[in-house]
């Protein structure tokens, strides 16, 4: 195997390595790619090996850098965030919850459902994980529990459908996907609606088929008759996200404003509905803008050394090393694909969202379009597979969103054991989307033509 072969295989195994040891992922992606350069310089130079990787190469890094902090795409990012934590100061939510539980609280399992609901609604609203799986477990799991519910399903629906957000537009993360993908952010938003309705619709599916079936885990709860005074509550709950919703999708879907645009006028709209609601106090204004700098810090951060280590990766020939040894599987196209979706998931127990979406998704795309598949379709299964990383262990980061809230008793065996069901719920989706691509590319192609 020539040598730069060589390195990028050893590259690519000490990051997932180097992982595990806590350091930062940002300077550890950065790390790497100057540690990696410089031994391809050393042995091109003294050992007369060929590496790939030079100066000139090298010099090559800081275009990229400058690229990707001047791309009007990423402006949406610090928007989106800002918005979503605006709105989980405004109140909103906790009015969705008093209404839906009124609507729903006679069901079995409608307290569960009413906390699917609103997670529907938060997700395309803030797209912030760990505040819709906080905000979820505030409000709707000491109801739950008192209701006496299952502590594995209450805990499980509320990690779950916290994490829509991170599929549901507008979603930071197809914001990245697009700008890695050099795609259409209107494009992957429109895909994804569906795919995204499609999990919720599950979510809620399960949950009510295990109140039918076991009514000792989902009870019904004992609610005032619905009258018009509920419905009157209800509409004026639901009314000011869905104005915001169609305000940030509407206007990109119908061509009106640019994703960069659309996230302006998120963050204004939740911005006039926290003040309208008089929930936003000078002390709380301070930690949400602190708030939204750390997690865009977070983000960039991570994203300037995925740009360094992706670039060095591709001087070695990781990427041509990757595809011929994906294409050259004895399998057929789809199962190529599964294969990708496999080791994605596996990756998923040990990864973030955020290195497989900047490391891994730029390194199979090209196999993808190599075998003829839709990038929309890919990318949103790709998404829906990363979904599931939010879930599964040791790594499942709503799992300890949730575990820093939640009541006394509720212990991380209790949470692991409730997600495992949607976990496979949501396989269960990605089954669908891969049979029926229809499911993402009928929206854009009626919007496109």
């Amino acid at each position: 195997m020539p040598m730069n072969e060589l390195l990028a295989i050893a590259m690519f195994i000490s990051f997932i390595g180097l992982v595990f040891s806590g350091f930062p992922v940002a300077w550890l992606l950065g790390g790497l790619a100057v540690m990696f350069t410089a031994l391809a310089i050393v042995l091109e130079a003294d050992f007369n090996l060929t590496t790939g990787v030079d100066w000139d190469y090298t010099s090559l890094t800081v275009e990229r850098i400058w690229n990707v902090m001047e791309n009007w795409v990423m402006v949406a990012l610090p928007m989106f965030i800002l918005m979503g934590l605006l709105l989980d100061r405004s109140g909103i939510a906790r009015d969705l919850m008093n209404s839906f539980a009124r609507l729903f609280g006679s069901l079995r399992g409608g307290l569960a459902v009413a906390v699917a609901v609103i997670g529907l609604l938060l997700a395309a609203t803030t797209g912030i994980i760990g505040a819709s799986v906080v905000l979820l477990a505030l409000l709707g799991l000491p109801a739950m529990l008192q209701q006496g519910y299952d502590k594995s399903l209450a805990t499980g629906t509320v990690c779950a459908v916290g994490t829509l957000g991170i599929l549901i537009p507008p979603s930071i993360m197809l914001v990245l996907m697009a700008d890695r993908m050099a795609m259409s952010v209107g494009d992957l938003f429109l895909g994804a609606v569906f795919p995204g309705a499609l999990l919720g619709g599950l979510y809620i599916f399960y949950i009510l088929m295990v109140g039918w079936l076991q009514p000792n885990k989902a009870p019904a709860a004992a609610t005032e008759p619905l009258d018009w005074a509920a419905v009157g509550a209800l509409f004026s709950a639901i009314m000011p996200p869905a104005l915001l919703i169609f305000a940030v999708l509407g206007s990109i879907f119908m061509g009106l404003a640019t994703p960069t645009e659309a996230a302006g006028v998120g963050a204004a709209g939740a911005l006039v509905l926290a003040l309208v609601k008089r929930q936003l106090s000078f002390a709380a204004a301070r930690e949400v803008l602190e708030e939204t700098t750390r997690t865009t810090a977070y983000i960039f951060a991570i994203l300037l050394g995925a740009t360094a280590f992706s670039l060095v990766l591709r001087g070695l020939g990781g990427d041509e090393l990757i595809e011929r040894a994906l294409l050259g599987l004895p399998f057929e196209p789809s199962g190529i694909i599964i294969t990708i979706l496999l080791v994605t998931f596996l990756l998923g127990f040990f990864l973030d969202w955020i290195e497989l979406t900047l490391i891994v998704l730029p390194l199979v795309s090209p196999v993808v379009a190599n075998l003829g598949f839709d990038p929309v379709w890919f990318t949103i299964l790709f998404a829906v597979c990363l979904q599931t990383s939010f879930l599964t262990p040791p790594v499942g980061f709503a799992i300890f969103y949730l575990k820093g809230v939640a009541p006394e008793g509720i212990k991380v065996t209790t949470i692991y054991r409730g997600v495992l069901p949607f976990i496979a719920l949501q396989l269960v989706g990605m089954v669908i989307i891969f049979n029926w691509q229809a499911v993402v590319t009928w929206l854009p192609s009626q919007a496109y033509g």
